[in-house]
């Protein structure tokens, strides 16, 4: 089974549906150097165009500082809105996909939360996921009694200071880049690239929900 990664980044998500069995291709309209599979420098709307057809699923990470809580509201204007315009190809092509954002983004209904305690990482890390398929959600662990700097993890781009379920603490250590990478499950990425990524546990768990459906549509 083959599926096309677009805005793929460093290949966080990549690694996960990998490890589902799935064929993965990375497109972005950076370099990525550190991308592990067979990876497209390119305009992700326009690969989506011309090859999305090619593919038995499709998943998508539009960029997310329009909804990022780390974004200035005063700013989150200068991000552009790429869920609809994404959600509106997807459909058109017309294989199962899965599109990916953060808390606060604008997902259709049945999208399920995945957090990194739901797969014992030391990461929090709330990520939506919206999909044409129906995905089960695991159960949501609870955070009482965890707050980032104990054991656990903010991946981020900023740090100094962490909101986490109304404890504000100040001069956090943001951790090692050997410590980040352990985190999230991803051993081959910069620090910089971590901030952006999707632990490939997440979507392993996803990609075998998929990996289910499209077998049993090819069975049919």
């Amino acid at each position: 089974m083959r599926l096309l990664d677009l805005f793929c980044g460093a290949g966080g998500a990549a690694a996960g549906y990998n490890r589902a069995g799935f064929d993965v291709v990375g497109v972005d309209i950076k370099p990525q150097p550190r991308y592990p599979f067979e990876f497209h420098q390119a305009d992700a709307f326009e690969y989506l165009r011309e090859h999305g057809h090619e593919f038995d699923t499709i998943h998508a990470s539009p960029p997310c500082q329009k909804y990022s809580r780390a974004t200035k509201s005063c700013n989150r204007d200068n991000h552009p809105d790429l869920l609809p315009e994404v959600r509106r190809l997807l459909a058109k092509i017309g294989a199962p996909y899965v599109m990916e954002n953060v808390p606060g983004a604008p997902m259709a209904s049945g999208a399920i939360t995945l957090c990194g305690l739901m797969f014992g990482l030391k990461v929090f890390r709330h990520r939506l996921f919206e999909s044409s398929a129906i995905l089960l959600q695991p159960e949501h662990v609870s955070h009482k009694g965890l707050r980032v700097g104990d054991g656990m993890y903010s991946v981020a781009g900023s740090g100094g200071r962490w909101k986490t379920w109304g404890v504000v603490k100040r001069d956090v250590s943001k951790g090692t880049v050997v410590e980040w990478r352990d985190a999230m499950g991803i051993p081959w990425m910069t620090r910089r690239e971590l901030t952006q990524a999707i632990p490939p546990a997440y979507t392993e768990y996803i990609g075998r929900q998929l990996m289910a459906v499209l077998k049993q549509e090819k069975a049919s």
